[in-house]
């Protein structure tokens, strides 16, 4: 038993030795020669080395038995398990079983995929291939190249550093860092990057994952680019496959066609449905011709796109508030059709512009030249301002068309049940001392009801009305005014809920400049 030991102790160091040792196979002929006072064996001829499971083929090579090392010539071929490699030159070092390959490399790992360069060196020990003045990685989805990378044969993992660029059918690539998984095809961005695709469409992100079989990425802090829109956000996670684009923190979607910035926490695009979605302290900003930003917010955002220009539109519920100078409003949803300038207004909807409140059952505006044209008030119309005295004058109709010149109303049109009350205001001038005071006190208050009316406004004020169709008009002096009849049926004043540039816009972004 003892002896067995000995042997086996014995004989361990030269099994250590022997795995070390390059061994010389074959080749057509053998001449002794010195090179720099070494000697070397010159094999000329389909010669072949091994060195444990490592094959080397070569027209001709310089065989250092003394030194464990080789130079090899001519259609260099090395197998080694797993790896397939060619060249033109190599030296070896077989004790540290390192393989400096120059000229026309190809590396090859289990036809997973190909490294063509000109200068590759290949630690055995480490399964690791580097490369370091241009390489190429190429397999059946992806073309990679860069100056510098290494192959990690046990992993797959390929690495690529300065000047990257990646190529398939579906996108070009740009970055300084990233790595690919030759066996998984996933792309790992460790640093900028920036893709363009075939549809046009263009990206930047810092960092990230992209699987290249499910074409599924999640990317980190970036931007997407198309012909119509731009995307931003913290984190991305994309479904190329699906055309499905979520993303999430801080997400900023700008419409280029119509000048408009949609903001959001969280968002995502559907591109096979044409729908994108905004949702988590939602808004958006649309700059006006005239250098005026309309503010709109609500719980969820939806922008559909269309070939049909008349069925694009951008869709607010629940919760909607429009502040812009010269226009504010409330509504529980809201419809921007571009093509037409229309905005539509859902459920218990409230409108101010200057002085004036309008409410209805549903409302839509008009727009012209980006300024409101036209506000179209449907069923249960009602317009309500206050004078300089608090008191109320009212207009209430089935139906109300409210004009505009010069960004203030110039004239109502009501249709149908027509009714007004309108509180008439006259100045009166005192001499006290030696001031001069203006005094404006109530004459009286007019009440008609006619089934169409005109109402004419001066300064946003009312100037004057006209009446048509059988009117009934009622003029009280102020001594006969009864307070229950100073108040139309279905009279409310919403003054409280007109919404203000810092009710529309987040708290965090409340303190931004008119674009």
């Amino acid at each position: 038993m003892s002896r067995v030991v000995i042997l086996f102790f014995v004989f361990l160091p030269f099994a250590a030795f022997a795995q070390k040792k390059v061994n010389f196979i074959h080749a057509d002929s053998v001449k002794g020669g010195i090179k720099d006072n070494k000697r070397y064996q010159r094999c000329i001829g389909n010669v072949s080395f091994s060195q444990n499971t490592t094959t080397i083929y070569c027209d001709s090579a310089h065989f250092y038995r003394a030194e464990n090392r080789l130079e090899a010539f001519g259609h260099v071929h090395i197998t080694d398990d797993s790896v397939d490699i060619t060249s033109l030159r190599l030296e070896y070092d077989g004790t540290k079983k390192i393989a400096y390959l120059r000229q026309n490399v190809v590396f090859e790992k289990q036809k997973i995929a190909k490294l063509y360069t000109n200068f590759l060196d290949y630690y055995r020990t480490k399964n690791e291939a580097r490369y370091f003045n241009g390489g190429k990685l190429v397999d059946t989805t992806n073309t990679l190249t860069s100056k510098k990378g290494y192959y990690d044969v046990n992993t797959n993992l390929a690495s690529f550093k300065t000047e990257v660029v990646g190529v398939n059918p579906d996108y070009t690539l740009n970055s300084d860092t990233l790595q690919y998984n030759s066996k998984t095809r996933i792309v790992y961005f460790r640093d900028f990057t920036t893709l363009r695709d075939s549809e046009g469409k263009k990206a930047y992100y810092q960092n990230g994952t992209y699987d290249t079989r499910k074409k599924i990425s999640a990317l980190n802090n970036g931007e997407m680019e198309s012909p119509s829109y731009k995307i931003k956000g913290d984190a991305y996670h994309i479904n190329d496959a699906q055309k499905f684009y979520k993303v999430i923190g801080h997400v900023v979607m700008t419409s280029k066609e119509e000048n408009m910035n949609i903001y959001g926490d969280d968002g995502f695009y559907d591109k096979k449905r044409g729908i994108s979605k905004v949702y988590g302290h939602a808004y958006v900003a649309k700059v006006a011709e005239d250098g005026d930003t309309l503010f709109l917010s609500a719980d969820t955002l939806v922008s559909i796109e269309n070939k049909d220009p008349h069925k694009k539109r951008l869709l607010a519920y629940h919760n909607v508030k429009i502040f812009k100078k010269d226009m504010q409003g409330i509504a529980d949803s809201l419809a921007y059709i571009s093509a037409d300038s229309l905005l539509y207004f859902y459920r218990s909807p409230v409108l101010w512009t200057n002085e004036n409140q309008m409410t209805a059952d549903s409302i839509h505006m008009l727009l012209h030249n980006k300024s409101i044209h036209r506000i179209y008030m449907v069923s249960n119309s009602f317009v309500v301002s206050q004078d300089s005295l608090k008191d109320f004058n009212q207009i209430k109709g089935r139906r109300m068309t409210t004009y505009f010149e010069n960004k203030k109303i110039d004239h109502v049109i009501v249709e149908g049940n027509g009714e007004s009350i309108y509180h008439a205001l006259e100045e009166k001038k005192i001499q006290k001392d030696s001031l001069l005071i203006k005094i404006t006190f109530l004459s009286g208050m007019n009440k008609i009801i006619c089934s169409n009316m005109r109402i004419n406004f001066n300064k946003g004020k009312v100037s004057s009305i006209n009446f048509y169709v059988k009117p009934d008009a009622s003029f009280f002096p102020p001594q006969n005014i009864v307070e229950k009849e100073r108040k139309l049926k279905g009279f409310v004043w919403l003054a409280a809920k007109r919404p203000r540039r810092e009710d529309v816009l987040p708290k965090t972004t409340s303190n931004i400049k008119n674009p």
